[in-house]
């Protein structure tokens, strides 16, 4: 339980303790996520090698995709039009870009990195 709390609190894979993004990042403000280099407490280092979050853009797209299967199910029972279900979908996917970005790397850094595994 508290691995999923960390990855929740963006705290360090290894000690759990230091914070892996200095700033979380306002679509509205067209500011995306500012990850630190290494953690501010252990000094853990984060991006192993050029492309080490590559696959995080796929643990992106499986969390865009069961975000908006979930909200079309709850959607379609309130709302009539499928235009606006649409609409809905695009809006929250934008507003939601910054949580995705932050939360698929935490995912791909803690499956890959997490505390049990030895470098």
């Amino acid at each position: 339980m508290s691995t999923l709390v960390n990855i929740l609190r963006e705290k360090c894979p290894k000690c759990g303790k230091g914070q892996v993004f200095t700033k979380k990042g306002n679509i509205l403000l067209l500011q995306m996520p500012k990850m630190n280099t290494n953690c501010t407490h252990c000094h853990h280092k984060f991006e192993k090698e050029p492309g080490y979050f590559f696959g995080s853009m796929f643990v992106s797209y499986a969390l865009i995709v069961a975000e908006m299967i979930v909200f079309f199910l709850l959607a379609s029972q309130v709302v009539d039009s499928f235009v606006t279900i649409l609409v809905l979908m695009g809006i929250i996917t934008v507003l939601g870009s910054p949580f995705n970005f932050r939360l698929s790397r935490m995912l791909w850094m803690y499956l890959l990195d997490g505390p049990n595994k030895k470098i």
